[in-house]
C-alpha cells in the first residue's frame, strides 16, 4: 500500500490534466473527420446521432493518452526497453481509438 501511495503522490495533477486534454483534442479532430463527411445519414440514426461519438471518442482518448504520460514512470534504462515502453504506450492509444 505504501507503494502506491508514494506513486500517488508523484503524480502531477496539471501535467495528467494537460496529457488527457491532449488526447481528447487528437481524438475529437480524427472522430470529427469522419462524422462530418456523412452528408445522407440512416434516418434509422435518429436527429442527433453525431453527438455520441463527438463525446465518448474523445474521453476514451484522453485515457488512452494518459498512457503516454505514466510510461515516464516505468522509465527503462536501455534504449530497446524505450522503444518498448513508447511501442505500447502508442499501442494502448490506438486501441482506445479504435474501442472509442
Amino acid at each position: 500500500m505504501k507503494k502506491i501511495n508514494d506513486f500517488i503522490s508523484q503524480l502531477s495533477f496539471k501535467s495528467v490534466i494537460i496529457r488527457m486534454l491532449i488526447g481528447a483534442a487528437i481524438g475529437l479532430a480524427i472522430i470529427s473527420l469522419f462524422i462530418f463527411q456523412i452528408d445522407d445519414p440512416n434516418p434509422e440514426w435518429g436527429k442527433c446521432w453525431r453527438v455520441k461519438p463527438l463525446i465518448i471518442t474523445p474521453l476514451v482518448a484522453a485515457f488512452g493518452f494518459l498512457s503516454f504520460y505514466l510510461k515516464h514512470y516505468i522509465n527503462p534504462k536501455t534504449d530497446s526497453g524505450k522503444i518498448v515502453v513508447f511501442l505500447i504506450s502508442t499501442f494502448v492509444f490506438v486501441v482506445a481509438l479504435w474501442l472509442g
